[in-house]
Formats: C-alpha cells, sequence, structure tokens
C-alpha cells in the first residue's frame, strides 16, 4: 500500500522538523514547505492526501493556499490549518474559505496525529 502523502507549509523549521518526524513514524510521507509559495508548487506536483498549513507565512499565507485549493485546483483535498494564540478572525476565514479542521499553536503533535487520521484513513 502506498503512502499517505502530506504537504506541510510551515515556516518555522524547528517544528516542521517535530512535525516530520512525528508523521513519517505513523508511516506518512511528508512534502515540507517553508512557505506558501513552495506549499502551492508541492501541492500541483505531489497531489497530497492531505494538507496541513500555517496561516501566517512568507509570501504566500495559508488563507491563500486554501483559497488557491479550494477554488483554482478545484480539489477537495482536507486542509488543517494552525495559528498562534489571538487570531480568531483568520481562523473563521480559513473556515469560510474551506479548511476542515483548525489548531492553535502551541499544540501537540500526538493530538495532530489524532486529527491527521481522523481525515486521512
Amino acid at each position: 500500500m502506498s503512502k499517505k502523502k502530506i504537504v506541510l507549509a510551515e515556516d518555522n523549521s524547528t517544528l516542521t522538523m517535530l512535525l516530520k518526524f512525528r508523521l513519517e513514524k505513523e508511516g506518512y510521507e511528508l512534502f515540507p514547505s517553508v512557505d506558501g509559495k513552495e506549499a502551492l508548487e508541492s501541492i500541483e506536483a505531489n497531489q497530497p492526501d492531505l494538507i496541513i498549513t500555517d496561516i501566517m507565512m512568507p509570501f504566500i499565507s495559508g488563507l491563500e493556499v486554501i483559497s488557491h485549493v479550494r477554488n483554482k485546483l478545484n480539489s477537495q483535498v482536507p486542509i488543517i490549518v494552525f495559528s498562534s494564540a489571538g487570531q480568531e478572525e483568520m481562523v473563521l476565514k480559513a473556515f469560510d474559505l474551506g479548511a476542515n479542521d483548525f489548531m492553535g499553536k502551541p499544540f501537540s503533535p500526538n493530538e495532530l496525529v489524532i486529527r491527521v487520521k481522523k481525515l486521512i484513513t
């Protein structure tokens, strides 16, 4: 069985390493991106089963990533967004644009794994 593919868009390299390690341990194939622009290229190239994106990133924000995936690519791939505290407006906007789930930072990698499994079994 082929591994489920996840595109992770996160500009914090420490968090990216942690999540990559944790999700690969669960058997997922991870494609990390440092910003929204790289994430969109990776999404188009790899056709992931799930997208995890931070909202605040350089160049292209997580909101723009969601919008592009839903409107330009016409894709219903599940999207989990995460964002630092105090960005409720952004979170609501993310859901409006088509995000499936949200996690506030800091969060538990174990909780993320549970949410990922819920969206792609």
